[in-house]
């Protein structure tokens, strides 16, 4: 991620996009953004690596958890989810396994289950 996003300015956001989404809203688009690109931050702060793709657009992408590099094409594990599942498994309010089940999640690969690596503490 190129540009660190303070942890004050992160959380304020987050913050402002779980009231939206608990409200039934659709947070702005700012708020949203910086929320899901904090998460991303944090996940990658916790298991920095190059071998798992995170994709939640179409706000952020990030390559985490230790393991063989990749560089070229389609990785070959894969995370890619909406922006309110990730906030909603970041964050512990809903759980990996359940957004799976519901196919809220879209993981390939066999270091594609961030399990360990989730709830974060923002």
């Amino acid at each position: 991620m190129a540009i660190r996003i303070d942890t004050t300015a992160g959380r304020a956001a987050l913050d402002a996009a779980r009231a939206a989404l608990a409200a039934g809203q659709r947070p702005a688009r700012s708020d949203y953004a910086t929320a899901v690109r904090y998460l991303l931050q944090l996940l990658d702060e916790k298991a920095p690596g190059n071998s798992v793709e995170v994709r939640v657009p179409p706000f952020g992408a990030v390559q985490v958890v230790q393991g063989p590099r990749h560089t070229r094409g389609t990785p070959p594990n894969v995370v890619e989810l909406d922006p309110a599942t990730w906030i909603a498994v970041a964050t512990g309010s809903e759980s990996w396994s359940s957004a799976l089940e519901a196919g809220r999640i879209h993981a390939s690969g066999t270091r594609a289950d961030l399990t360990e690596l989730l709830p974060l503490r923002p």
